[in-house]
Formats: C-alpha cells, sequence, structure tokens
C-alpha cells in the first residue's frame, strides 16, 4: 500500500492536470447559467465579476494577514503561491454565489466546486514549495524500501580501511568496468545508543562508487530536511539522489555517501538540534549517527571528508554543527537557514530548548558558535536562498559573512526566481556541490 501511494504523484503526473480541468470546467459551468425570467441577463454577469474580484481580493488579503503580518509560517510566501491562493479563493467565492440558486443540482454543484477549488489552491501551493512530491509523502507513508543487506554488507566489509592516498579520489580512482549508472536509496535505523533521541528510521544514498565490490573509502554527507519535514524531503522533494547521480556521471561514479537522519523525530516537533526535553537531538547527530556511519559504511575519517546540511531548520542545524564540530565536518551546505535555533518567539524558544536559561540559548546561535569557534583551518561554507526569499536572504548573508570571518571559505548562492521552497534546496544542491566535491577530494581544486 505505501509503495502504491508513493507512486502517485501531486507534483507533476495526471493528478493535477486533472484538478486543473475540472477547475476550468466547474468555474465555466458556474459563470454559465440562464437568466431567471424577467431578470436581464448583465445583472448575473456583475455578480460573477464582483465575486471574482471580491474573493480574489481576500485570498491576498488572507496572504498578507497570515503571511506577513502574522508571520504564521516564518517564511515570505511567493508571488505564485499568493497567486494560487486568489485563484482558489476566487473559484470558491463563484460557487457561494451560485448558493443561491433555485435548482438543487446547481447548489450541490457549487458545494463540490468549493471543495475542488480548495483543492485546486493546495496543490498549486504545494507545487510552488515543492513539499510534496506524492501522495504517500502527504500522508507520511514510507516511500523507500530498507537498504539492501547485500549493498550495506559490501560497505560494512570495507569499513575503516581508507587511507591519506584515498583523500585525493580524483587522482586515484579508476571506474571498474560495469559500475552502476546510478546509486540507491534504503532507509536504515540508526540506534540512539547515547542519545536516547527518539529518531525515525534515517534514509542513505550510496553512490555508483560505493558499489562495486571494493569500494573504495568515500566521503560522506549528513543532510537534514526542514520542519515540518522528513527524511524522505531530502530525495523526494531535493531530488538529491538524482543531482548526485547526475554529478557522479562526470567523476567516474564518485559521489559521497549521503546520510539523512531524522533530526526532529516527529513532524511538529523542532528539538533545535540541541540536546533538551524535547530529545538530545544534539548528541543523536554528533555522536550516534557518525558512530553508526564509522561502523557500517565505508568512509573516511578525516573532517575534509565529511560534511553537513540542510534546508531551513535543517540548515540552521547544519551551521550549529558544522560550526561548532569543527574537527567532525569540514563542509556546511546552509540553504535558508536561521540567525538562531527557533521554536516560536525568543521566550517560547528559551523555555522550551534551554530551559528558561537565556545564556545557553545565546551561547547556541550560530554567530556565538562562529565567534568562539573561530579561526576555522580548512572548512567550507555553501550558503543559499532564494532571490524572492527576503526573509531569509539577509540572514544567509550576515551568517556567511560572520563565517568568512571566521576563516571559513564562505560562499553565497542566489537561486534566482525561488522563495523559501524546495527549488531553491534543488539549486543549492546543483550548484554548491562542485565546492563540496572539491573539498572532499572527488575532483581537481579550482585553480
Amino acid at each position: 500500500m505505501d509503495a502504491f501511494l508513493s507512486d502517485i504523484r501531486v507534483i507533476g503526473g495526471p493528478i493535477p492536470i486533472v484538478v486543473v480541468v475540472l477547475a476550468v470546467l466547474a468555474a465555466a459551468g458556474l459563470i454559465i447559467r440562464r437568466a431567471p425570467r424577467g431578470r436581464p441577463r448583465s445583472r448575473w454577469a456583475v455578480t460573477v465579476l464582483i465575486a471574482l474580484l471580491a474573493g480574489a481580493g481576500l485570498g491576498l488579503l488572507a496572504c498578507w494577514v497570515v503571511g506577513d503580518l502574522m508571520n504564521a509560517f516564518d517564511v515570505q510566501l511567493s508571488p505564485t503561491s499568493r497567486a494560487w491562493v486568489a485563484i482558489a479563493c476566487a473559484g470558491m467565492a463563484l460557487a457561494i454565489a451560485n448558493l443561491r440558486a433555485v435548482r438543487i443540482r446547481r447548489r450541490a454543484g457549487a458545494v463540490a466546486s468549493i471543495v475542488l477549488f480548495a483543492l485546486l489552491g493546495g496543490l498549486g501551493v504545494n507545487a510552488d514549495f515543492g513539499q510534496y512530491t506524492t501522495v504517500g509523502s502527504m500522508l507520511g507513508t514510507s516511500s523507500f524500501a530498507p537498504l539492501p543487506a547485500v549493498d550495506l554488507a559490501l560497505q560494512r566489509a570495507g569499513a575503516g580501511t581508507d587511507s591519506a592516498s584515498e583523500h585525493e579520489l580524483w587522482k586515484t580512482w579508476a571506474a571498474p568496468a560495469g559500475i552502476a549508472a546510478r546509486g540507491i536509496v534504503g532507509a536504515v535505523t540508526i540506534p540512539a545508543s547515547v542519545s536516547h533521541f527518539a529518531a525515525r528510521d534515517a534514509l542513505v544514498y550510496l553512490p555508483p562508487a560505493a558499489l562495486v565490490p571494493h569500494p573504495p573509502a568515500l566521503p560522506v554527507l549528513v543532510m537534514m530536511s526542514g520542519q515540518p519535514g522528513s527524511p524522505e524531503d531530502v530525495f523526494l522533494a531535493g531530488h538529491l539522489d538524482k543531482i548526485m547521480d547526475a554529478i557522479a556521471a562526470e567523476h567516474d561514479g564518485l559521489a559521497p555517501i549521503v546520510v539523512v537522519p531524522d533530526q526532529l523525530s516527529a513532524p511538529t516537533i523542532n528539538p533545535m538540534c540541541v540536546d533538551s526535553a524535547a530529545g538530545n537531538s544534539a548528541t543523536y547527530l554528533t555522536n550516534d549517527v557518525p558512530t553508526w556511519i564509522r561502523a557500517n559504511l565505508d568512509v573516511q575519517s578525516a573532517a575534509t571528508g565529511w560534511g553537513v546540511g540542510g534546508f531551513s531548520q535543517g540548515g540552521t542545524c547544519a551551521i550549529q554543527l558544522g560550526a561548532g564540530h569543527p574537527e567532525i565536518f569540514g563542509s556546511i551546505m546552509d540553504i535558508s537557514g536561521e540567525l538562531e535555533p527557533k521554536a516560536g518567539s525568543p521566550e517560547q524558544t528559551i523555555a522550551r530548548g534551554f530551559g528558561g536559561n537565556s545564556a545557553a540559548y545565546d551561547r547556541a546561535k550560530p554567530l556565538a558558535i562562529l565567534s568562539r569557534e573561530s579561526p576555522y583551518r580548512d572548512t567550507v561554507a555553501i550558503f543559499a536562498a532564494g532571490s524572492l526569499d527576503s526573509r531569509y536572504m539577509p540572514r544567509i548573508a550576515t551568517i556567511a559573512a560572520a563565517a568568512q570571518l571566521a576563516g571559513m571559505q564562505s560562499t553565497v548562492l542566489t537561486s534566482p526566481g525561488t522563495a523559501h521552497d524546495w527549488s531553491t534546496v534543488r539549486y543549492a544542491f546543483e550548484h554548491g556541490m562542485p565546492a563540496i566535491y572539491a573539498q572532499m577530494g572527488l575532483s581537481r581544486p579550482a585553480s
């Protein structure tokens, strides 16, 4: 059943097309009606125009009040999302105008159209954000089978065998005949032996070079979703496996092994990647996860061969952990992250995540960590945000400048025409990976 739901796409595929066609037909049916005897047709035309304009206006007003004034989502809605909300509300207003019809069938059609227009708006906004790609991802069902035992056994057999020469694999690696064209993604359970954090299953991407009989010790990239979210988002919405496959094809199958742990424990919980009453997320990510990786995957040991990244809440976690643990991570990818751990207002954040200790909260801010741990000797940091994300772009610029000042090799990427969404993430993956590859020894360093 999970596999069936995972195959039903809500971004691309037939479902959005069918909904759009039905919505257009419904709108046409609601607009075209026989004028009651003795009443001019122009009166209904005026009613339709008023309903459409009022509905669209109310939709845009709701976006401004909820999104901008109340900041309910902590992200600024893009023009595309606002347009979808306006279209949906205009359609619903048109349907409401039809509820006064005499015929029961027309009124029933109007009620059904309200649901249809709401669905149209939801699908449009979701497509803009790129959050849920399948019905399964919307329902929280798993889209990935467990990582095949044979592939994990190949990795386990070579675990811990890296050598100094393998940190520059672009010089020494030669792809064997018959190497796979694509990597694989599978689910694994990473025990929370030290942290006792209630993590959901993680996902692991093994690139083509990891699937050969005697794989080299590869770099590893620890990547995180946003919140709400799950590890699957990185692949279903971020398409990281496809992006890695494309880049690996240009490097004889070489790519980092990607491990996507669960830093949240549940979609609605934000432990802020610190140890708190919400769970020991920081210990899980810096102790349990690396311990499992080293024990089960053939990865490099040096920090230059380890990276950490994420989107939104996961981006904040990435700079927190990467800046705070340069002995573990030599690469950082912060996509649309915050300037501080955040779970509501500052007062709520301090209470929920730091036991009321404001000094501990201040120490956990990325800017404070960068100042405390500087100078960084050999850390590459990629920061990215969408050009339409006026709320997060300045934050990213601020943290990137501080990272540069602290000694990191800092780069800022601006995704054109995108906002706080997975389109920005995909842009960051595609354009940020070359610097990560060079840092990890998978490609020739830029001269």
